[in-house]
C-alpha cells in the first residue's frame, strides 16, 4: 500500500526556500528599480547593452564600474595639467622659440592631455563587471590594445562578502566585493564597487533562484 503521508520531497524544499512554481524572479523584483542612464557605476537591468558570448536568454541584473570616487586622482591631474601652460606666463621657459613655435608647444601639450584623459575614461567605462541570472562576468579593460575577461557560473559561487574600511568608503558608499567560486578562477574581486551590501544581496539572491531552477529542473 502507498505511503499517502510522505510528503513529496520538491514540495517540502520549495517551502524551505520560500519558492513555488510561480514566483518573482530577481530580474522583476529590480525591474522597479531600474533608472536609464548610459555613464552610472551602478547599473540595474541595463537596456540595449550585450557582450560578447551572450546567450541568447541570458539577462544582464547589474553592471557594476567601479566608484567615480576611485578615480578622482586622474581627475585632479587632470585639472592640474590645464594649469600648467600659464606657468609659461610667469616664468618665460619657451620665450627663446618663435612665437608659432610657442603656440605648437601649447596645442601639443594639450592634445597629449586629450589623449591622456580619453585612455583613463575609456579604461574607467569599459573596465566593467557584468552579473547575469547566469554567471559573473569580469572584463578588466586595461588599455586601448589589451583586455582580460574572467567568468563563472552562478551555481559555482560559495561565498559572497564585501569590504569597506574607511571614511572615504563609508562616507559614499563603495568597497570591495570579494566572490569566492569552485570554479576555475578561484576568486573575483569587484574592486571599488557602489553600494557593496547590495551587490552582495543580489548576488546572494540568484543563487537562491539557480537553487529553485534546478529542484524545478528549469536550469538552461
Amino acid at each position: 500500500m502507498p505511503d499517502i503521508f510522505v510528503a513529496d520531497q520538491k514540495s517540502t524544499e520549495h517551502k524551505k526556500f520560500g519558492l513555488g512554481p510561480r514566483y518573482v524572479t530577481v530580474a522583476e523584483r529590480l525591474l522597479k528599480e531600474r533608472k536609464i542612464g548610459r555613464i552610472k557605476t551602478f547599473n540595474i537591468l541595463p537596456g540595449r547593452i550585450r557582450f560578447e558570448n551572450q546567450e541568447a536568454r541570458e539577462r544582464i541584473i547589474l553592471l557594476l564600474r567601479q566608484h567615480w570616487v576611485t578615480q578622482v586622482y586622474w581627475i585632479a591631474g587632470t585639472l592640474l595639467g590645464l594649469l600648467v601652460p600659464l606657468i609659461f606666463v610667469w616664468v618665460p621657459i619657451l620665450n627663446f622659440l618663435p612665437a608659432n613655435y610657442q603656440f605648437m608647444s601649447l596645442v601639443g601639450w594639450y592634445l597629449l592631455l586629450i589623449a591622456y584623459i580619453y585612455e583613463k575614461f575609456i579604461s574607467w567605462y569599459y573596465q566593467v563587471f557584468i552579473i547575469t541570472d547566469e554567471r559573473v562576468i569580469d572584463i578588466n579593460f586595461h588599455n586601448l590594445i589589451y583586455k582580460e575577461l574572467s567568468e563563472t557560473k552562478i551555481d559555482n559561487i560559495q561565498d559572497v562578502t564585501y569590504r569597506q574600511g574607511g571614511v572615504l568608503r563609508a562616507v559614499f558608499n563603495f568597497g570591495d566585493v570579494f566572490i569566492q567560486t569552485a570554479g576555475k578562477e578561484r576568486e573575483f574581486m569587484i574592486e571599488g564597487a557602489p553600494e557593496p551590501n547590495r551587490v552582495v544581496k543580489i548576488i546572494n539572491e540568484l543563487k537562491l533562484e539557480e537553487e529553485h531552477e534546478k529542484m524545478m529542473g528549469k536550469v538552461r
